[in-house]
């Protein structure tokens, strides 16, 4: 699920935060690390750093592992893992409810953030496709999103592979006439866009919000079928009678989840999770700071932290 090597980098690029008297150590309910989950995209990093550096004042021990976005499940059923700070309802809806289904892990509630993941074209693709955004345009103009690699099929670039989203099914389902390649990681991604973006060349890709990017860039995302719960479960359900996934991804909540074991060892920890709450707008904005203006991720949680100390403490209480 997460390897040693990914620990170590972990933990000695992303702890901050040492220094909290001794008194504040004693009242916690155990000195042992609660362990808070790392994956691979920015924003994640931001509200996992922000709710540790709360733990921390707190007086609790913190630690961040890397770990698989959908495979941490079984760590934090296991207790290996101890909080996750975002599962987004786009892509980790399914395996988020089989595992609070288990009884070993349990729903620490929303984010305040709300969550849409879709496939995204920069506006001035519509001369070429002005059937956009309605989701059937989109074989009229696969060649136009075409590459020398895929042509005459067009391409979309997905997340990483990790971040799931069906987005292979999508296309089978529905018929479309082109080929899902996978980001390497989210920088890759973003950074794909703006080289296309500022040559004004075809790119048609996975864009996600809270974030900058539908901020800074003028685009669209494509119109699918709307999402139900059946159409992931149920083949009868949509336009294709054989397949599911013949539809969008689902909008919604971005939730927090963690280790059950979790509300009777570190109980005052787990209140403080369940409290947490950003929005868009100021998860967007701190999002760019790192992103697009090169700040260092642990001067950005901490100068949040020092700028909004009645919002997190009210957390704590």
């Amino acid at each position: 699920m997460f390897s040693r090597t990914a620990m170590v980098l972990a933990l000695g690029a992303a702890l901050f935060g040492f220094g909290l008297p001794s008194s504040a150590r004693a009242e916690v309910e155990s000195t042992d690390p609660i362990i808070l989950t790392i994956h691979d995209w920015t924003g994640q990093y931001i509200t996992t750093h922000i709710m540790g550096r709360v733990l921390q004042e707190m007086g609790y021990t913190v630690e961040y592992i890397q770990a698989d976005y959908l495979a941490q499940f079984a760590g934090l059923e296991s207790g290996d893992l101890h909080v996750a700070m975002e599962l987004w309802e786009t892509t980790a809806k399914d395996a988020f409810e089989a595992s609070v289904a288990t009884g070993n892990t349990v729903d620490l509630g929303e984010t305040g953030m709300e969550a849409k993941e879709e496939w995204w074209y920069p506006l001035y693709m519509k001369e070429k496709c002005p059937g956009l955004p309605d989701w059937k345009a989109l074989n009229d103009c696969a060649e136009a999103f075409s590459t020398a690699e895929t042509a005459p099929k067009g391409r979309y670039l997905a997340g990483p592979v990790t971040w799931g989203g069906y987005d292979e099914e999508r296309v089978e389902a529905l018929g479309l006439n082109y080929e899902v390649v996978h980001a390497g990681t989210d920088a890759a991604m973003f950074a794909e866009l703006e080289s296309a973006y500022q040559r004004q060349a075809p790119v048609l890709l996975w864009i996600y919000s809270p974030h900058w990017a539908p901020i800074k860039y003028e685009g669209e995302w494509v119109q699918f079928p709307e999402f139900e719960g059946p159409c992931y479960s149920d083949a009868a359900w949509g336009i294709n009678p054989d397949k599911t996934h013949d539809c969008g991804k689902p909008h919604g909540w971005v939730k927090k989840a963690g280790w059950a074991g979790g509300d009777e060892k570190w109980p005052g920890a787990f209140k403080a999770v369940r409290n947490f709450k950003i929005d868009n707008d100021e998860m967007g904005r701190l999002v760019g700071l790192i992103d697009l203006e090169g700040r260092k991720l642990e001067d950005v949680v901490e100068e949040w932290i020092q700028s909004n100390t009645a919002t997190w403490q009210a957390w704590t209480q």
